[in-house]
């Protein structure tokens, strides 16, 4: 039997999860910039910055969790899938959270991560910005995107 995937709020013992979560599909999406915090910077950061900052939301296979969302009003402050599981639709499923919550979101990017991109596109997230990437810790060119309900209501 398919091992079903459970949506779930996660709380602050789940953040080591999350933070390799991230890493894991970070690392596979932009090999040029891995390495750039260690395991424990990653999970100090979705400990006390994000999980403090945002609504933080993973889904899990089989007891182990393969996605995570993080957001706050107007805001998408991280989404990741592992790279095993994507195409899943696991992250629309978890964009969709957040889509349930606010009427407005918006979100940053790179310029390079075209999966990415037309993973936004797909769902609705328009481009408003680029950068030059001055203004991001990795200095890499970044674009910046939003989505509305009232543009996708019937």
């Amino acid at each position: 039997m398919k091992d079903k995937v459970l949506l779930r709020k996660l709380d602050l013992t789940d953040m080591p999860a999350a933070a390799a979560v991230h890493r894991a599909s970070f690392n596979e999406r932009l090999p040029m910039l891995a390495g750039l915090h260690t395991p424990e910077e990653d999970v100090g950061f979705w400990s006390a910055v994000v999980f403090k900052d945002c609504q933080i939301w993973g889904a899990e296979k089989g007891g182990r969790l393969v996605g995570v969302i993080a957001f706050l009003e107007g805001w998408i402050d991280q989404l990741y899938v592992l790279p095993e599981a994507q195409g899943r639709g696991i992250g629309s499923r978890l964009l969709d959270i957040a889509k349930s919550v606010y009427p407005a979101l918006s979100l940053w990017t790179f310029q390079r991560n075209e999966p990415a991109r037309r993973f936004y596109e797909k769902h609705g997230f328009f481009v408003v910005d680029e950068s030059d990437g001055a203004g991001n810790e990795e200095k890499e060119p970044d674009v910046l995107y939003k989505w509305e309900a009232r543009l996708h209501r019937l």
